[in-house]
């Protein structure tokens, strides 16, 4: 991935704050044999770069006075709440160098997997990045891991997957870590009180009403029974 860079004269905040008037980012080049040098970038290209993925975890070229050297992204300050570069650092790239950095990891497969097409599971991602060391030309976009074959109460780590030729995972202090975990989906069960109190008020099919029942039915149609008439006097 390529950019165009400028050559930037003037220091300080001040220098800096006008700059981001104009439309411009500040921003510095470092390492190598060189001398840090102070550079200035076009904003709005400069936003639509740090949007794509390569532009973070691949090597860059970076076009300065018709010159082309490689550099990585080493650092993005951003502003607060607005959209906006504030700065931005760049470390020049050494073909006999190790570089140490993080890289994506990408999954595929999953949907079509054993564990989430029949066993009801769901399939947990637990790093998305990973640290790794290598030299500039071994460097790699991503990591890619294929999770077609995962199944339940399988969990993959790094020792699971094969990095790319001259890749070293970097993991500080954790020896194999986990990458991916698979769990279980548990539907809730019913609450066993609820259930027997609905089957407690839904009387049995067939079943006869109770004594008492007939006589509270028979009690009201008594009641609207007319009376009986006094035998006329003679």
């Amino acid at each position: 991935m390529k950019f165009v860079a400028f050559e930037r004269t003037k220091q300080g905040t001040g220098a800096s704050r006008r700059l981001r008037i104009t439309g411009r980012t500040p921003g510095i080049v470092y390492g190598g044999a060189a001398k840090p040098q102070m550079i200035e970038l076009d904003h709005n290209a400069l936003f639509h770069a740090i949007k794509k993925e390569a532009f973070h975890a691949t090597i860059l070229e970076m076009e300065l006075d018709g010159k082309v050297s490689k550099v990585l992204l080493r650092d993005l300050n951003m502003h607060p709440y607005k959209q906006l570069v504030q700065h931005i650092d760049f470390q020049r790239v050494e073909a006999n160098t190790r570089l140490t950095m993080k890289v994506p990891v990408h999954y595929t497969g999953e949907e079509n997997s054993h564990a989430v097409k029949f066993e009801n599971c769901l399939v947990n991602h637990i790093v998305t990045e990973l640290q790794i060391s290598c030299l500039p030309a071994d460097l790699p976009e991503f990591i890619a891991v294929d999770l077609t074959d995962i199944k339940k109460g399988v969990s993959i780590h790094l020792n699971d997957i094969t990095l790319p030729k001259g890749v070293v995972a970097v993991t500080r202090g954790k020896e194999n870590p986990v990458l991916v975990s698979v769990t279980t989906t548990i539907e809730e069960a019913p609450d066993p009180a609820v259930v027997a109190a609905a089957a407690a008020a839904v009387p049995a099919a067939g079943a006869k009403p109770a004594a008492g029942g007939k006589a509270a039915a028979a009690a009201p149609a008594a009641a609207k029974a007319p009376a009986a008439k006094a035998p006329a006097k003679k």
